[in-house]
């Protein structure tokens, strides 16, 4: 059993970004610019957007935080979506979710010019996704496909189960594993609440990718010797020993799950880091216009 180590290949890709910044500022340019919005108080959220900060330091990105009252109005969080859209010093920038229940979440991911959409949400992003063409991949799904990739995982004609389909990390994963990419050719089946039985499928996939919020949802007995498992949950559990009263655990039962797998992502330690990762690599490719060229 081998870790997908997201840790590892978060600060060896943030190296590689902070190397480039170093050379544009030698060159006189600005550095990149991320920005995030965060509506209220959610603890969550607020650790998520901390986190994405953290990391625009460690590689010499500019940050900004907006942070609102959580009774702002759609009006007046549409309005600085629009600010930010103007911005010619702004690259990127995200809407952190969930949104309070007053707030349409389709209507804001509709307003972020998809040009810095670096959350990959907006639906010119998702559809060029699905067809193939350039564009920013949503964050987890893209630092899924990093952690195959360089962990030299087989994928192609490999049967893939997805667990979840939910447009963050269900649906664009699902589609990206069937594409013709090194990170991809799979036979993708995926599977969802109405899915009938969902450990039968489980049973025979060569590769395993969870993401439905339920902690220890994928058992030893679902899984086949050698399967790889990319565990996408964060969930807290109540645990009276830790200091903060609970422990983070993914979808999967790790330590019986584990010592059948070839490889495994930990939680945490695995793909939450690479999606902090996945998002400051789209604010690059939106730096560098790599993307969209105007």
């Amino acid at each position: 059993m081998e870790l997908l180590d997201g840790k590892l290949l978060s600060e060896k890709i943030k190296k590689e970004l902070a190397a480039e910044v170093e050379q544009f500022i030698a060159e006189g340019k600005r550095r990149p610019h991320l920005a995030a919005v965060l509506i209220g108080e959610d603890p969550a959220s607020e650790f998520y957007v901390k986190s994405k900060v953290k990391s625009c330091k460690q590689v010499g990105f500019e940050s900004t935080l907006i942070q609102k009252d959580k009774n702002i109005t759609e009006e007046e969080l549409l309005e600085i979506i629009q600010q930010l859209n103007q911005r010619p010093d702004i690259d990127g920038y995200i809407v952190q979710l969930p949104l309070p229940p007053h707030i349409d979440e389709d209507k804001v991911n509709l307003a972020i010019d998809h040009r810095k959409d670096v959350d990959g949400f907006h639906p010119t992003n998702f559809g060029r996704m699905a067809q193939g063409m350039p564009a920013f991949l949503p964050a987890t799904p893209y630092g899924i496909l990093m952690l195959l990739e360089h962990y030299g995982v087989e994928t192609a004609g490999k049967q893939c189960v997805v667990a979840g389909r939910s447009n963050i990390v269900g649906m664009p994963i699902s589609i990206l594993m069937a594409q013709d990419r090194p990170a991809g050719n799979s036979t993708v089946i995926h599977t969802h609440s109405r899915t009938p039985d969902t450990p039968s499928e489980f049973k025979r996939a060569d590769i395993i990718i969870v993401a439905v919020g339920i902690p220890g949802f994928v058992r030893e007995e679902m899984v086949k010797e050698n399967a790889v498992v990319v565990d996408v949950g964060i969930n807290r559990v109540e645990d009276p020993t830790r200091k903060m009263g609970y422990r983070i655990v993914g979808d999967v039962d790790f330590e019986k799950v584990a010592p059948k797998c070839s490889y495994i992502t930990p939680v945490p330690g695995g793909v939450g880091l690479m999606t902090v990762t996945a998002l400051l690599k789209n604010t690059m490719l939106a730096y560098k216009k790599e993307i969209y060229r105007n």
